[in-house]
């Protein structure tokens, strides 16, 4: 019983069965459609054929005394020529007496009192239509009344329902065959995009359903799979990188602090030597910790949980801010930061990460400019938004590098490195990716321009409200 509760039919099956329902409704309501108006259209001649019955009897009604008769047709056969014998006619005083008649029909409805109008009445059965007339010929008034069995009528209606009866349901039927075969066929494309969706596993993404039909709504649903698989594989792909760049990032300060210490524990060493050794297992250790951070800290970027409260920040506290905690490691490589802040916009956001996004791009600025450099920090305002630009004057980058510089772990700093004279000391590619990330989800974005020998200009576009100073 409860696999019967739970049986879901086929589309095809129900698109099927909803279309022969509505078939069956539209066919229903035109029969009867039809059947009333074929049965009114019958009536109608009928009363027709009772008015020229009618006319053709008033002409020959006589008045006998107190009462009317129908002596002049009785002496005068030629007029009854044109009345048919299917015809029952009577002559009924307004008591409804019957005082004459023309015909005979012991099933037909006996003579009444009826004013003058159309009438249906039943008699043994029978269905009879009636024409009474009121005549008055001199002072004597009376009431001719035309009588007419509708059994024809009837059998004919009766007929028309066994048609329509036989009809309907053999219309049905073959609809449905036909509905059947139609849904097949239109829904034979979906089921090759389901085959082929199933089929697809995460070691061939690179496959496509490849739909070869017309752009309709199937092939809008197969270009909307190829997408999703394209960001799938995108997807994919950057996870695979994250992750064998994470565990490439990973395992060179854990060789390295193996390494020393394999070193320093194969012969025995004095203090000194002990100690060099513990600061540089610190400075891979530290190493670790910033790259374990970010990558917390992305994780948690790409699952939406550091989101924070968005409140109005003031664009100059923010970016006076960043200067002030920025300051002392700009003065340890003796460059100068020039502040250009012409911007009385505020900006909405959470203030921890806003303050990340720009720490990450001055530390960066820092970092690949020279000693004695400059940084220089630019805001600006215009269509709705602040633009904060951060030039450096180090040795910028080529530009076959630019389109990659906010993919995770992309580095550019080799010769960078080397020309500084780091020894190797550079970042793990994740402060730009970080910084790109906290603008995306403050709906800002980062551009970037570099020349090399010249330097790089990175520009945070942010939403922002001008604050309104005028007295």
């Amino acid at each position: 019983m409860s696999r019967l509760k739970s049986y879901q039919p086929p589309i095809r099956l129900r698109l099927t069965a909803w279309y022969v329902l509505f078939l069956g409704a539209i066919l229903l309501l035109f029969s009867v459609y039809v059947y009333w108006q074929t049965q009114r259209n019958m009536v109608a001649q009928a009363d027709h054929a009772l008015e020229l019955a009618l006319a053709q009897t008033l002409i020959n009604v006589d008045r006998e005394g107190e009462h009317l008769t129908f002596k002049n047709l009785a002496n005068n056969p030629d007029a009854l020529r044109n009345i048919d014998d299917k015809f029952l006619i009577y002559l009924v005083a307004p008591d409804g007496t019957a005082w004459d008649q023309i015909g005979s029909d012991n099933h037909a409805p006996q003579p009444q009192q009826l004013p003058s109008g159309y009438y249906s009445q039943l008699a043994d059965g029978e269905s009879w239509r009636i024409l009474s007339r009121e005549v008055t010929v001199g002072k004597v008034t009376g009431y001719v009344q035309v009588l007419q069995e509708l059994e024809a009528i009837r059998l004919a209606l009766v007929s028309l329902q066994q048609q329509i009866g036989l009809a309907i349901p053999l219309a049905l039927i073959l609809a449905g065959f036909g509905g059947l075969f139609l849904a097949t066929r239109a829904l034979n494309p979906i089921n090759r995009i389901t085959q082929t969706a199933q089929s697809i596993t995460a070691e061939d993404l690179n496959r496509r359903i490849a739909y070869p039909g017309p752009r309709d709504e199937i092939g809008r649903l197969a270009q909307t799979f190829d997408g999703m698989l394209d960001r799938l594989q995108q997807a994919f792909d950057r996870e695979r990188r994250f992750t064998g760049d994470a565990a490439h990032e990973l395992r060179t300060p854990l060789a390295a602090l193996k390494g020393r210490i394999g070193v320093t524990l194969s012969q025995p060493r004095d203090n000194e030597q002990y100690v060099a050794t513990l600061q540089s297992m610190e400075e891979q250790v530290d190493r670790l910790s910033r790259l374990s951070n970010d990558l917390l800290f992305m994780a948690r970027l790409d699952q939406g949980v550091l989101k924070g409260e968005s409140e109005p920040i003031p664009a100059a506290d923010l970016l006076g801010a960043v200067v002030d905690t920025i300051r002392p490691l700009a003065a340890a490589k003796s460059i100068r930061i020039v502040e250009q802040i012409n911007s009385t916009s505020t900006l909405v956001g959470d203030m921890d990460l806003l303050i990340r996004l720009f720490l990450n791009l001055l530390d960066n600025a820092i970092k690949y400019t020279p000693p004695e450099g400059e940084v220089r920090i630019t805001a600006t305002e215009g269509n709705g938004q602040v633009h904060i630009a951060i030039a450096d004057s180090g040795f910028g980058i080529a530009d076959d590098h630019l389109p990659h510089l906010f993919e995770r772990f992309y580095r550019v700093e080799k010769s960078r490195v080397r020309r500084l004279g780091q020894n190797g000391k550079g970042g793990v590619g994740l402060g730009l990716a970080i910084a790109h990330e906290i603008a995306r989800s403050h709906g800002g974005s980062i551009s970037v321009q570099s020349q090399v020998e010249h330097g790089s200009t990175f520009t945070v576009h942010l939403s922002s409200t001008t604050n309104d100073k005028s007295s």
